[in-house]
């Protein structure tokens, strides 16, 4: 049987790591590794110097099966209009994109999924096998073990050093846009809402204490999106929920034992997300033509608002919204704030208006410049 050829786009930790499990894999093989980077300045040992590429039409026409892991929203949506006219498969692992862009494509009928793995995967996957069991979610959270909102390049240089990973990922996990980011691409692809702006975010001693959740939940009829933060926590995910066959058994303790406190639901825990070593599976369903696991909806309720981690004016640049040190993302009602800036369009963005601390940022502040993601966002927006 020939190997299926995947291309992969993207040249950090999570796409080096999926091109060396596919170099591994029996059934798949690496076609090309599409970079915007100039190819001499590309040193992986694991990775043959060959495989990579500086040419979209290249990288497309020798790939069976695509995976955008570049984390860069705007990149990504020019990668994948490209790709979606093709009608190849796409895999991603790129929240950023999903609700920024993906429900153009999702809109259109792209085969576009995000893929096990990332928090909002594994959320998706954990959904599948519960409802399979008859729980019916209440809630889906993000476990998280700290939180900074505005951390110092100092610190962030440090960690990033540490962890081998990109100072603006660094950044965007310890200030909360990340998971911003995922919670809000779970509220939108999995029909669930959120309690509030930004979520609630509450912190929390031990992982039982979740009754809050399920009153939230009951009070807006309906799962909610959500994280915690809990020191010492398993870096995984739970979703909280109601099962009725379960409660006629309350003595059998397969049971009891994954009650809340006040034992007013059940809380499913898979203490455990492992990023690029569970792609493959995902690529392995596709293959066999299974729907997708999870996008952002043709019609999504939910964006990611900047909101400014310090006052900005005309003269100021923001470099990075999703992992700089200008702004901070924010779970929001595309609803309430239309003209709201999702965080993700913002690189290398002029401010040209007065901007105070903590004011989430408008498309009048900023001169935005076009670009396909821009597009795809705007054709997104109700009415």
């Amino acid at each position: 049987m020939d190997k299926i050829k995947v291309g992969v786009v993207g040249t950090g930790f999570i796409a080096t790591g999926i091109a060396e499990m596919l170099i591994a894999s029996e059934d798949f093989v690496l076609s090309w590794m599409f970079t915007r980077r100039a190819i001499d300045s590309l040193n992986n040992s694991n990775i043959p110097g060959h495989r990579w590429t500086n040419s979209l039409n290249q990288f497309i026409d020798d790939s069976e099966l695509i995976i955008e892991c570049s984390g860069d929203a705007i990149h990504a949506a020019e990668v994948i209009f490209e790709v979606a006219k093709t009608e190849k498969k796409i895999v991603t692992v790129n929240s950023e994109f999903h609700v920024t862009a993906g429900s153009y494509f999702a809109k259109r009928g792209v085969y576009l999924t995000e893929a096990d793995g990332d928090q909002p995967g594994c959320l998706a996957r954990l959904e599948q096998e519960i409802k399979g069991m008859g729980f019916e979610p209440l809630a889906y959270v993000n476990l998280k073990g700290f939180l900074n909102p505005d951390p110092t390049l100092e610190e962030m240089t440090y960690w990033s050093e540490r962890q081998k990973l990109a100072l603006s990922q660094v950044v965007s996990f310890t200030d909360g846009t990340k998971l911003q980011i995922e919670q809000t691409f779970v509220a939108n692809g999995l029909g669930a809402t959120i309690a509030q702006e930004g979520m609630i975010g509450a912190r929390i001693e031990k992982l039982e204490d979740l009754d809050y959740l399920v009153d939230a939940a009951r009070a807006k009829q309906k799962p909610i999106s959500e994280y915690l933060i809990c020191p010492g926590s398993p870096p995984g995910v739970l979703i909280v929920a109601d099962n009725k066959i379960a409660d006629r058994c309350p003595g059998y303790l397969p049971f009891s034992r994954l009650r809340t406190t006040e034992d007013k639901a059940y809380i499913l825990l898979r203490p455990y997300h492992l990023v690029h070593l569970e792609v493959l599976n995902t690529l392995r369903r596709v293959v066999r033509n299974e729907s997708i696991l999870l996008n952002n909806t043709a019609a999504p309720t939910f964006s990611v608002s900047a909101v400014a981690k310090k006052p900005l004016g005309p003269g100021d640049e923001i470099a990075h919204g999703a992992g700089g040190f200008d702004v901070r993302g924010l779970a929001i009602e595309i609803s309430n704030h239309k003209n709201a800036v999702p965080i993700c369009l913002l690189h290398n963005t002029p401010v040209i208006r007065k901007v105070e601390k903590g004011q989430i940022i408008s498309f009048d502040d900023v001169d935005l410049p076009q670009t396909r993601a821009l597009e795809c966002f705007m054709d997104s927006l109700p009415g």
